[in-house]
């Protein structure tokens, strides 16, 4: 009796480890996709602001600029002169911040200008100090960089450019080169001086940068007769 007794005990215990064993499993099945949802994180979009900042020359600005873009014996002043920050969309759709400095007379109306190309989403290849390139104008526009500032004559004279004023822009030079006779410069924009063709990047009078610049009251040199030089917009 007590051997028969001990039997129906020890399968209702084997019973039990073995049902709490599966409700255990069940469990831990259940509750292991909610503890993997609780790992997700949900980030907010990063919004990047644009930048259109003018100011002075900056102290550290002045000290890349001396004897470079702007040489001893200067005939215009650094106070004469106003350094920007803009925002523009490079090449490949990226938001860029850019470097300028520019003449006080059309500080105002470049802040306008590049503010609204930045709107447009106009690309723009890159907003670099010509110092960057240690004042070499060719090599900047080799670099298809945009600048305004460069103490510097017009090439091939003694006659002071417009640029050394600081009150000329050549925007995206490679696409858009000076074209005299058989000169073009920069020398790789020789592909992009006919003008007749169709390519990207191209400024003429249907392009919004063209619009934006003589809205503003400049000149493009795209319009001169005895040379063209498609990438400069003067006041």
């Amino acid at each position: 009796m007590i051997r028969s007794c001990k039997l129906p005990l020890l399968f209702l215990a084997c019973l039990c480890l073995f049902s709490g064993c599966r409700m255990r499993q069940g469990h831990q099945k259940d509750v292991m996709p909610a503890e993997a949802d609780t790992l997700v994180v949900n980030e907010e979009p990063v919004i990047v602001e644009p930048v259109f900042e003018m100011s002075l020359i900056p102290a550290e600005t002045e000290a890349r600029m001396r004897g470079v873009s702007y040489p001893e014996g200067a005939e215009i002043q650094l106070s004469e002169l106003r350094y920007m920050k803009l925002s523009y969309i490079d090449f490949d759709g990226v938001e860029q911040v850019g470097e300028m400095i520019c003449n006080q007379a059309i500080a105002q109306d470049l802040l306008d200008i590049f503010r609204a190309l930045y709107e447009a989403r106009y690309p723009i290849r890159s907003i670099r100090l010509i110092d960057e390139f240690g004042g070499d104008d060719v090599a900047s526009m080799e670099a298809d960089n945009t600048s305004c500032f460069n103490y510097r004559v017009v090439a091939g004279t003694k006659t002071l450019s417009k640029h050394a004023k600081g009150l000329a822009v050549d925007v995206n030079p490679l696409e858009n080169p000076y074209v005299r006779s058989s000169e073009v410069s920069p020398p790789a924009g020789a592909p992009y001086a006919d003008r007749s063709k169709e390519f990207p990047h191209k400024i003429d009078t249907d392009d919004l940068c063209y619009r934006l610049f003589m809205e503003h009251g400049f000149t493009w040199g795209g319009s001169w007769r005895t040379v063209k030089d498609y990438q400069h917009f003067q006041k």
